[in-house]
């Protein structure tokens, strides 16, 4: 009977360490290193394939900009930086300290202001002037190269892949024609708004101070908006829209052209504007209609309450008649500019005055109300 062997320990097989694949370059070319990052970097040289150009710019810039002292020049250099990837026209004007990134362009008419910042692949075309201390965001575009001016002053933010002072949508335009588009300070206009100039070259589009104007808002040409206004995203306004001071929109408002939004009023997210808007009103629905005043923007912004209470009085009375007063909106109007007391509130006086402005025959009428007494 055959026995079975047993193998023994020098019989047994022994399990070698992994060697490490050959290298397709000897070590004197490859320069290798036991460093990952410096090992690939040494290696992709040795093989000719450097970084792209377009890596390596970008790279240097957010380095630059992030460390602040970077080399020979420096984004917060007092003497401003130029990336040598940026497309800057000879006879544009750049003011001290300005930051120009990869890849932007800046054409031959802009002047821009002390201590600008283009980020990369920000654009500033035509007649455009830059004041002090504005940002231009990835992807902004600001200005045309058409008649006419952009015009924008200090501490303005342009968010990213916005357009700014581009030509108008409005088919009545004549090309050749002079446009023109005013912005105030201390804006924020955020990521993909777009803000035309006018239509034609007796009249502007115009932006005062200290808005805030979110993401994917629309301004058409030849609007007017005061200041302090907050437009929440996607807020479309037509052609020729006054917004006067302290206006807020929810996210989704549409304006119909000609439409006046008076000041401290308040539109509902999604509403549809067809028709004016008084002062302190706040408005909401599909085709927008009265729903009030707004009296948490009152509050806010520091109405008392005394002014308020008068406000909601004078409110009542017009759109909220009783059956025991049935005389005609106008002779209410007339009865509390006459009101021994009531009279006595500016506020009261300019809200009724605002009505009165809604209702003139060059202008589109005020937004109704659900229970709109026609007596």
């Amino acid at each position: 009977m055959a026995h079975k062997t047993v193998p023994t320990t020098d019989d047994r097989c022994v399990v070698k360490p992994r060697q490490p694949p050959p290298n397709p370059c000897p070590e004197s070319q490859l320069g290798w290193k036991t460093g990952r990052a410096e090992g690939r970097r040494e290696m992709r040289l040795a093989l000719g394939r450097p970084r792209k150009p377009c890596l390596v710019a970008l790279g240097q810039f957010f380095r630059e900009f992030s460390t602040g002292a970077a080399g020979e020049s420096s984004v917060f250099d007092s003497a401003g930086f130029i990336h040598p990837t940026a497309v800057v026209h000879p006879d544009a004007v750049i003011g001290r300290g300005v930051s120009v990134g990869p890849f932007c362009t800046v054409g031959s008419s802009v002047k821009i202001g002390d201590m600008c910042q283009l980020y990369p692949g920000s654009h500033v075309f035509g007649q455009t002037e830059l004041g002090d201390n504005c940002v231009l965001m990835t992807g902004a575009v600001v200005g045309d190269d058409l008649p006419g001016s952009t015009l924008i002053g200090c501490n303005n933010n342009i968010g990213h892949h916005a357009n700014v002072g581009v030509k108008c949508q409005d088919l009545k335009y004549k090309i050749g024609e002079p446009c023109f588009l005013a912005i105030g300070n201390n804006n924020d206009i955020r990521e993909f708004s777009s803000i035309h100039r006018s239509s034609k070259s007796s009249d502007c589009t115009v932006i005062g101070d200290n808005n805030l104007i979110m993401g994917s808002c629309h301004i058409a040409h030849d609007c007017k908006i005061g200041n302090c206004n907050i437009f929440a995203s996607s807020t479309l306004l037509a052609g020729h829209v006054v917004v006067e001071d302290y206006v807020h929109t929810a996210g989704a408002v549409v304006v119909h052209q000609f439409c006046h939004l008076g000041s401290f009023s308040f539109i509902g997210g999604g509403s549809a504007i067809s028709q004016d808007v008084p002062k302190y009103m706040m408005v909401a629905g599909g085709r927008a209609e009265l729903r009030g005043l707004n009296l948490e923007g009152l509050r806010r912004h520091g109405f008392t309450d005394s002014e308020m209470r008068s406000l909601r009085r004078v409110y009542q009375r017009i759109f909220m008649p009783s059956n025991a007063n049935p005389v005609g909106f106008e002779e209410r109007l007339a009865e509390l500019e006459q009101h021994e007391t009531l009279a006595q509130v500016p506020a009261v006086l300019s809200m009724i005055q605002s009505i009165r402005d809604c209702l003139a025959e060059d202008r589109r009428g005020i937004c109704k109300f659900r229970h709109w007494n026609t007596s």
